[in-house]
C-alpha cells in the first residue's frame, strides 16, 4: 500500500495511461479523483476502482477552462480535504510537419497539452503550499529529447512541459513540493491503435514499423507508465526533484545497429 491514505487527482483518467494509473493508485491505497471530459469513460474508471474495493470520485472538467478546473479543485477538496498528488496526464497528439499543421490544430494541442498542465497546477499548488507538501507529475514524452518525424506540434508541447517541470521545481521546492516529469516512448493505448488503423493501409505492418523506434522492439503498455507514476507519487522517490523519468524502451539513449 505505497499510497495509503493519500489523495491523488489524475487528469485524463478515462482511458489508456490515465485509467491504468488511477486503478493502480487506488490499489495502492489512494483515494483517486478521476478527471475526464467523457462521462462514460470517467465513470467506467470509477466503477472499476470501486469494484476492486477502492475509493474514487469522478469529476468532469475541461483542463483548458479556468472556471471548470477551479470548480474541480474545490469539489475535490470539499470531499477529501486535501490533494497529495496531482498527475497532469491529459493530452492529445498531433501529426504533421510544421508547415502541414493548421493554425486551429496548433492552438488546440498547445491549449490541451500545456495549458492543461498549467491550470490544474495553478489551482492545486496553493493548497499544497499551505500544507507544505505535495507531489506533481507532469506528462512529457521522449520526443522532448529526440527528433521524431512529423510530430512538430506534439514535440513542441512536450518540450515545453519538461522545461516547465524544471522551473516549477525550483519555485516550489521551498514549500516541500516535488515536481517531476514522465517521458514515455510509444505506448500501446487506444489512441495509438486508432492512429495505426487510420494511418496505415496495413495496421499490422505499421505496428511493426513503430516498434523499431525502441531498443526493446516492443511498444510499452499503459501499466508500464502507471508503475513509473506510482513511484513518483510515492515517498520512495522523495529525492527526485525536477527529474525526467524515461519509460521508453531505449528510444532516447539507444540506437539499433
Amino acid at each position: 500500500m505505497r499510497l495509503r491514505d493519500k489523495v491523488c487527482l489524475i487528469t485524463g483518467a478515462g482511458s489508456g495511461i490515465g485509467q491504468s494509473t488511477a486503478a493502480l493508485f487506488a490499489a495502492e491505497g489512494a483515494a483517486v479523483i478521476v478527471n475526464d471530459l467523457d462521462d462514460g469513460k470517467g465513470q467506467d474508471t470509477v466503477s472499476r476502482i470501486e469494484a476492486a474495493g477502492g475509493t474514487a470520485l469522478y469529476i468532469r472538467a475541461d483542463v483548458t477552462r479556468p472556471d471548470e478546473v477551479s470548480a474541480m479543485t474545490e469539489r475535490a477538496l470539499a470531499r477529501f480535504g486535501r490533494i497529495d498528488a496531482l498527475f497532469n496526464n491529459a493530452g492529445i497528439s498531433g501529426v504533421g510537419m510544421l508547415h502541414e499543421v493548421e493554425p486551429d490544430a496548433w492552438d488546440r494541442i498547445m491549449s490541451i497539452n500545456i495549458k492543461g498542465v498549467y491550470l490544474p497546477s495553478k489551482y492545486i499548488v496553493p493548497h499544497m503550499m499551505e500544507r507544505r507538501q505535495g507531489t506533481i507529475i507532469n506528462m512529457s514524452s521522449c520526443v522532448a529529447e529526440i527528433g521524431l518525424a512529423r510530430r512538430a506540434s506534439y514535440a513542441a508541447t512536450k518540450g515545453a512541459v519538461l522545461a516547465l517541470t524544471k522551473s516549477m521545481q525550483v519555485d516550489y521546492a521551498p514549500y516541500g513540493i516535488r515536481v517531476n516529469a514522465l517521458l514515455p516512448g510509444t505506448i500501446l493505448t487506444p489512441f495509438v491503435e486508432t492512429y495505426l488503423r487510420n494511418s496505415y493501409d496495413d495496421p499490422e505492418a505499421g505496428l511493426e514499423s513503430i516498434k523499431k523506434r525502441q531498443l526493446s522492439e516492443e511498444l510499452g503498455r499503459p501499466e508500464d507508465v502507471a508503475k513509473a507514476a506510482l513511484f513518483l507519487a510515492s515517498d520512495e522517490s522523495k529525492f527526485m526533484m525536477g527529474s525526467p523519468l524515461y519509460i521508453d524502451g531505449g528510444a532516447v539513449f539507444g540506437k539499433n545497429a
